[in-house]
Order: C-alpha cells, then sequence, then structure tokens
C-alpha cells in the first residue's frame, strides 16, 4: 500500500501558495479602462469623455466620487459658474447614471473632507 500523505501535503501546500500569492483585483483594476481617457468603458463613457473632456482632464473626473446628486450639482455647478454647454437631458440621464455608478461614494478611497469647524 502506498502513502499518499506527502502527494497531499504537497498539493494542500501549493494550493494554499496559490491563494495567498496571487494578486487581488480591485474594482477599477477589474474593468477596462479607456488608455487614452482612463475612464471605466461602459455604457455612457464616451458623453463622459466628451463632455467632461471638452474641457479638463479625465483625471479630474476620476479623482471624484459621488451619487447622481452629487454629479448632477456638480454640472450644475460647472454650468453656472465655468460655462458648461447645456447637456441634452436623455445625454445627461445616461451621463448621471455611469458616473454614479462607476465612480461612486462606495469606491472611493480618501477620507472625506474636513469639516468647516475642524479647518485651521
Amino acid at each position: 500500500m502506498k502513502r499518499r500523505w506527502p502527494r497531499l501535503g504537497i498539493l494542500l501546500w501549493l494550493v494554499l501558495l496559490t491563494m495567498f500569492t496571487t494578486p487581488t483585483l480591485s474594482i477599477a483594476e477589474a474593468q477596462e479602462l479607456d488608455p487614452a481617457t482612463g475612464l471605466v468603458v461602459a455604457e455612457g463613457w464616451e458623453l463622459a469623455a466628451a463632455h467632461c473632456g471638452g474641457c479638463h482632464s479625465h483625471r479630474l473626473v476620476t479623482a471624484q466620487r459621488g451619487d447622481a446628486e452629487f454629479w448632477r450639482n456638480t454640472i450644475r455647478w460647472m454650468q453656472r459658474t465655468q460655462n458648461l454647454w447645456q447637456i441634452p437631458e436623455a445625454q445627461e440621464q445616461v451621463l448621471l447614471a455611469y458616473l454614479a455608478e462607476h465612480y461612486n461614494e462606495a469606491d472611493w478611497g480618501r477620507r472625506p473632507p474636513l469639516p468647516a469647524s475642524q479647518l485651521p
């Protein structure tokens, strides 16, 4: 009768080694990114590339996080103060859905801003 324990031990060791040495991907790494803009390639990304990238770097978009209301307020602020053009309603809805899904608060890696009472 053959002893299988040495083979089983080696197999177990290889499985454990693979589990703890295989890099895990973050949400952003698991999604396809457009190499020119850095935006997540998904429905609506072309609108973000065109409307957002028409005035500033796409990195300004990818560095922000928020829900649909945050993104709507940001767009309204840019329209009011930065001369952003009116975006057709249908396009704006697709754009807001894209931004809220791929650049939302759940995927935020920075601490929230300090409240005014804690600023110097």
